[in-house]
């Protein structure tokens, strides 16, 4: 196997912080997502890449492996165990011998055709990579897909609240081990498209609604549109453009907690009227007068 830089994949030094390869993850999967490159197959390729690199430095064990192992990191553990038998023969015999090759022939010395022809090492399955397209209102409640993967139909759920780019890790439905030997993971990439007028961030939903200039002026009531309905909202007198109220509970749900949901910001957009009749001409003239003799 060809040794891959994940550093280098994602643009930052090997002591970089968990955060920062949090950070640099997400910068490039905005860059080369699919769905903002469609047809480009080198972007996607590169998608292929930087979400191979996150897989492996943000899980704090596997980077460690990566570290000390490189391309053989996956078969850290057989390595591990390798070495220490072979320490323990070589420290039987006359002299000591420590072996400094390639970890790849060094399997090949443990457990190739050279001496144990009866065992074979087991190894951990390849890890799989898949993306799945949702929508936005898809999200808002728990999901139940069919995915096919290696060709078997695998029947999984997904959980209410799940972000566009987040990645999903299913344990044991990666390609199947070699000679017994563990599978690997499916990771799940999800590309979830806002096909609402609400902008989310997080948990939160943010909208903007008209508000005619007598409503504003006066008050009253209007009529909103939430994610799961509609609500009656009061319109305080003197309401000024651009004011922001917040509904409690009535965001996105949260994430793997059950019946729980952010909050949705309203912001007033004050709509003027474009056209007067000319009694309501002579009536905002009035008006202006009795402002300006107020004000004296």
């Amino acid at each position: 196997m060809e040794f891959v830089d994940y550093y280098k994949t994602l643009g930052i030094a090997k002591e970089a912080s968990e955060k920062e390869i949090k950070a640099a993850y997400r910068k490039f999967a905005r860059k080369y997502h699919p769905d903002l490159n469609p047809n480009n197959k080198e972007a996607e390729k590169k998608f292929k890449e930087i979400n191979e690199a996150n897989e492996v430095l943000s899980d704090p064990e596997k980077r460690k492996k990566y570290d000390e192992f490189g391309k053989d990191w996956q078969h850290a553990d057989e390595i591990k165990k390798a070495r220490s038998q072979q320490s323990s023969r070589s420290n039987t015999q006359q002299g000591y011998e420590e072996f400094t090759g390639d970890f790849s022939d060094f399997f090949e010395s443990m457990y190739g055709n050279s001496g144990n022809r009866g065992r074979q090492t087991k190894f951990r399955g390849q890890d799989l990579n898949a993306e799945l397209h949702l929508t936005l209102r898809d999200v808002y409640k728990a999901q139940k897909q069919t995915l096919t993967v290696n060709g078997k139909n695998i029947r999984l759920s997904f959980p209410a609240g799940i972000e566009h780019g987040q990645v999903i890790k299913i344990s044991g439905y990666g390609a199947q081990g070699v000679n017994g030997g563990p599978n690997g993971d499916l990771y799940i990439a999800f590309s979830i498209t806002n096909d609402t007028k609400f902008k989310r961030e997080g948990s939160n939903l943010f909208t903007t609604i008209d508000v005619d200039l007598y409503t504003a002026l006066l008050g009253g009531e209007v009529l909103i549109d939430t994610f799961d309905g509609q609500v009656k909202l009061k319109i305080i007198a003197g309401t000024q453009p651009g004011t922001k109220v917040k509904l409690k509970g009535k965001g996105f749900p949260i994430y793997k907690k059950e019946n729980e949901f952010g909050d949705l910001f309203v912001t007033y957009q004050v709509k003027l009227p474009t056209t007067l009749s000319d009694e309501e001409k002579e009536l905002f003239t009035q008006l202006q007068k009795i402002r300006e003799n107020g004000s004296k």
